[in-house]
């Protein structure tokens, strides 16, 4: 036992001093910040000018009504008569409009003045209503800046709302009934658990994205980490010393514990930075009018969270100590641990199916298998929680699986380690599995 804490603590110390370690803890929640927080933001800080628009109503009704919808729009700044607010709301954009009449003028000497005034940066965009558009459908909208998208599909969307309650007008729809017919659906939705009715946001979808990349991640990173430990102590022929004082299972049950308390030493950091970020930069989006809210996590979904990645995570890992102890460099590892990766991504891509109907055969088998079990079961745990009886039994088997693919390797890792050339054949890896 002495032995293998003291190879446990090598192992995690030796990692958690790295210079990369530090870096990519760090890199991680800094990243979640400037892409999840910044943009955000950024999107909230105005122009400091409201867009100047120029309007050829041809219809003579259009106007005033695409006015009052922007008004009473709340993703929108604009308000009636051209008068702009200055909140910073999420998504607004200020509108000022000015109304243009031909008068004795024909429509193609208008709109080379607008033209000339766009160039001239007098307006940013003006906007032809033709006479027929009620008819037709068809609007036309000149403006300099075409990236800008925000402007664009709030104005279709006022002028769209506007034509519908004109044409409810002209049908002679009175103005309660026109009203009634606006008046949207308050759509809710409610999820029916074991332990009662709960509401739902609809945040389990990237709940469950998150996490399970973040496992994805977490394994194939640290799962590399095994290997190259392995593969390294080979080159060096360090491990021809270390079998003269260690067993061979001792040595590879200590890499295995020490890299996954690093892999848990970074995740924990990585969960105070999100808590951090839940707290302080919902909070902070929120009051800059960005709808951002916290999901309703439940305290056994973390417990199962980590149940399932260690169990995911030593299956993989002891696959990848198997890989290392056959090959002889990293280049080799790397082509023969190419199955595993496939693996992860297999179990990876099984979210969209097993999140889509988690009750089906599918996807009661999917969680039951070890090398899936880890992201399909908690896809079913957060997105329909399954019996108690189900998820004990996807635990129970990762564990017997493990354990015995522990077995298998520690067999394979006690020769593999110590031969060097060519690279075993599968008989001579079922002799070296056999042999005593």
């Amino acid at each position: 036992m002495t032995k293998f804490l003291a190879i446990v603590k090598r192992e995690y110390t030796q990692r958690v001093r790295a210079r990369m370690f530090i870096v990519t803890t760090v890199l991680l929640p800094a990243a979640m910040l400037f892409f999840g927080l910044a943009p955000a933001l950024m999107m909230t800080i105005g122009s400091g000018n409201p867009l100047r628009v120029a309007v050829i109503d041809g219809t003579g009704k259009l106007l005033s009504r695409v006015q009052d919808s922007l008004a009473h729009d709340k993703a929108t700044g604009a308000i009636p008569n051209g008068t702009p607010n200055q909140g910073s709301d999420f998504g607004r954009e200020n509108f000022v409009f000015e109304e243009v009449k031909p008068g004795t003028r024909s429509l193609t000497d208008v709109t080379a003045e607008l033209d000339q005034r766009l160039r001239n940066k007098e307006i940013d965009a003006y906007l032809i209503l033709p006479p027929d558009l009620m008819e037709t459908g068809k609007a036309r909208l000149y403006r300099r800046n075409s990236s800008e998208i925000f402007s664009r599909g709030q104005l279709q969307d006022a002028l769209d709302d506007a034509v519908r309650q004109q044409r409810l007008t002209d049908a002679h729809v009175d103005a309660k009934t026109l009203s009634a017919l606006q008046r949207p659906v308050a759509f809710e939705t409610t999820r029916i658990t074991a332990a009662g009715n709960e509401h739902d946001s609809g945040a389990s979808f990237p709940l469950v994205f998150g996490f399970g990349f973040l496992m994805y991640i977490s394994v194939l990173l640290y799962g590399q980490v095994v290997l190259g430990a392995v593969i390294e102590e080979k080159e060096t022929r360090i491990a021809e010393i270390l079998f003269s004082s260690v067993r061979p299972f001792t040595l590879m049950m200590g890499k295995l514990v020490g890299v996954s308390l690093v892999a848990l030493t970074q995740l924990a950091i990585w969960g105070v930075a999100f808590a951090g970020f839940g707290l302080y930069g919902i909070n902070l989006l929120a009051s800059r009018g960005v709808p951002a809210r916290l999901p309703n996590i439940p305290l056994s979904f973390y417990l199962y969270f980590v149940l399932f990645f260690l169990a995911g995570y030593f299956v993989y890992s002891t696959l990848y100590a198997l890989v290392g102890s056959i090959v002889t460099t990293a280049q080799e590892g790397g082509q023969v641990a190419m199955p595993i990766i496939i693996l992860l991504v297999i179990s990876f891509y099984l979210f969209f199916p097993v999140s889509k109907n988690p009750d089906s055969t599918l996807s009661f088998w999917l969680s039951m298998v070890p090398l899936f079990s880890p992201i399909s079961m908690l896809i079913r745990i957060v997105t329909q929680t399954p019996p108690l009886w189900q998820i004990a039994l996807s635990l129970l088997f990762s564990l017997a699986f493990g354990t015995l693919l522990t077995w298998v390797a520690s067999r394979i890792y006690r020769i593999g380690m110590l031969m060097y050339g060519k690279r075993p054949t599968i008989p001579e890896l079922v002799r070296w599995v056999r042999s005593q």
